[in-house]
């Protein structure tokens, strides 16, 4: 392992470190905001209330020196709510431009499901361009931009379902359960206790260069035909030998879920001090990256059978590569 590749794990190191003062247990959820931010990608984040979401993304904020917005999603907000709005200035008898929330490094975007199709759809622009037209005039959003959505799953009144395409547009799908005795024991000492403070281990400026880092690790050929393999499978299951899932999928995942897989598989392996990506970094993150693009039929939903259930019999039945060189 290069000198290189060990402060890169270093910094990623400290910076878990300083948001795990404040955030108790959550590893696995942690380790996937650090992959979407590093691969520059958005996050789908399930759970019901209580298991500091909201608090995961505003430190990690705090850790890095990044702006933090929440917007809290409701039935009654307009897109201009979301990304800012022309205002008429009297004095001057001119129109000038106020700019939304959604102007920030980490934007969290609370119960997205409860906001009707046209503010999603403001969202969607956002999270694919970077950028946000207000009266023909375009403003990019500052860099590193991640949004994280979170969605609750207990409730479904008042909600609207997020489109296909909007889904797709996310990186991955965290589930986040509930903390064990143990880590809640913590959570109680630790919130009933004295206020933890945060130090800033980076800033946005080393967190671009730790992006643009991560594109340059080496991910094998024979790893991008697995993640293309995988991602096939759940398209035409009989070319795998897995006819027999076929009824449950309406649709397959798209190409962004290949892409998803070797740009996390490269973070993922940046994380963990290497240079180069192994079979096992891409597996980690199959069920995240495909259990929200899987498209289930109606049989699948009558027998009770989710998409986690579908992805895990893929992953059995495609075979990774043999490890590729480390040499490499």
């Amino acid at each position: 392992m290069t000198d290189h590749a060990e402060t890169t794990a270093t910094l990623m190191e400290q910076i878990l470190y300083e948001v795990k003062r404040v955030v108790v247990g959550q590893d696995r959820f942690l380790e996937r905001v650090m992959v979407a931010m590093l691969a520059q990608g958005h996050l789908l984040v399930e759970g019901v209330p209580g298991l500091a979401k909201t608090l995961t993304i505003k430190t990690l904020a705090r850790t890095v020196r990044g702006s933090f917005k929440r917007i809290q999603f409701t039935p009654d907000l307009v897109p201009s709510d979301l990304v800012g709005t022309r205002i008429y200035n009297q004095k001057s008898g001119e129109f000038g431009t106020s700019l939304g929330p959604v102007f920030a490094n980490l934007l969290l975007a609370d119960e997205i499901n409860r906001a009707p199709a046209k503010v999603q759809s403001a969202l969607l622009e956002v999270m694919q361009e970077r950028q946000v037209t207000i009266a023909g005039e375009t403003h990019k959003v500052p860099e590193p931009f991640v949004v994280m959505a979170t969605q609750n799953p207990i409730e479904t009144e008042g909600t609207y379902p997020l489109p296909e395409a909007q889904v797709d547009r996310f990186m991955m799908k965290v589930l986040v359960d509930y903390p064990t005795e143990e880590e809640e024991f913590v959570i109680a000492q630790r919130v009933t206790g004295p206020a933890q403070d945060v130090s800033a281990v980076a800033d946005t400026f080393q967190l671009a260069a730790l992006q643009r880092e991560c594109k340059e690790i080496f991910c094998d050929p024979a790893l991008m035909q697995y993640a293309v393999k995988l991602v096939g499978a759940t398209r035409r299951p009989e070319r795998h030998d897995l006819a027999d899932i076929a009824k449950y999928l309406t649709y397959g995942a798209s190409p962004r879920a290949t892409i998803g897989l070797i740009e996390g598989a490269k973070a993922l392996a940046m994380m963990r001090g290497r240079r180069y990506v192994l079979p096992d970094d891409m597996a980690d993150l199959v069920p995240d990256v495909l259990r929200h693009r899987l498209v289930l039929s109606y049989e699948a939903l009558a027998e009770n059978i989710t998409a986690d259930a579908l992805v895990q019999r893929v992953l059995k039945k495609v075979p990774a590569p043999d490890k590729p060189l480390t040499a490499q």
